[in-house]
């Protein structure tokens, strides 16, 4: 069913974020209440939330049973590859096993993207990948544009390997940098290393070298990984 107007459509995905909220905060259990039900706690039409559900279903993040009700499926069975999903996913606080996951997923696509993009590359994109690099260098941990630069970096060198699926993981690659640099930062030199292996990757894009680009992605995303273990065994010992 379609909805009529802007509005609406508004109101749809204010209720999507909202039941989002309360399923990644865990305020529903297992088993969101019924569409009345909800419907009057968001102060919208059974047409809309219909709409909203509908839509959370489609993304794999529902399920429907009979005499059950409409069930919260498992984060791991959620569309990754769905931007909105990624972002949704990436709000809830994460475990290890989603870590593992992210760090996993980065060591297969990053490494193959930045060999791409050290052969692939037009000039314009290595200008673009360079300056993304420079806006990156010249933030801190805690300026607001530091997450920004970042993704933006990350989202050039995937868009330069030409490879259109390569491309459509940039959403998942931005989310793993919304959880993963919080934990690097801890440290007083994590910062200064990670700029410096992401000017390892610019570097080796820009001299053509896509062996050297994907090795020093991979040492990258190596170092990350060893990062988030310390830090993650840190937070155990307290």
């Amino acid at each position: 069913m379609e909805l009529g107007n802007n509005k609406e459509r508004s109101l749809v995905s204010k209720v999507m974020d909202g039941l989002i909220s309360g399923i990644v905060e865990e305020r529903y259990g297992a088993i969101l209440p019924p569409q009345d039900v909800l419907s009057k706690e968001f102060d919208v039409s059974r047409t809309v939330m219909r709409e909203a559900l509908s839509m959370l279903l489609a993304r794999h993040m529902l399920d429907v049973r009979p005499k059950i009700g409409t069930r919260i499926r498992p984060m791991r069975d959620w569309r990754m590859i769905d931007e909105d999903v990624v972002n949704w996913r990436f709000r809830a606080k994460p475990d290890k096993t989603f870590l593992r996951d992210v760090i996993e997923f980065r060591t297969l696509i990053e490494p193959a993207a930045c060999a791409l993009a050290a052969e692939r590359a037009g000039a314009a994109d290595i200008a673009g990948i360079r300056d993304a690099f420079d806006a990156l260098h010249q933030t801190s941990p805690g300026d607001s544009g530091c997450q920004a630069a970042d993704s933006l970096l990350h989202t050039r060198i995937l868009a330069a390997s030409g490879n259109q699926f390569y491309q459509q993981m940039a959403a998942i690659v931005r989310g793993a940098l919304t959880i993963v640099n919080p934990l690097l930062n801890q440290r007083a030199d994590g910062w200064s290393n990670v700029v410096a292996a992401h000017g390892r990757v610019v570097e080796a894009i820009e001299r053509r070298s896509p062996a050297d680009a994907q090795a020093a992605a991979a040492a990258m995303i190596a170092y990350t990984a060893d990062e988030l273990n310390r830090a993650l065994a840190t937070e155990s010992a307290e």
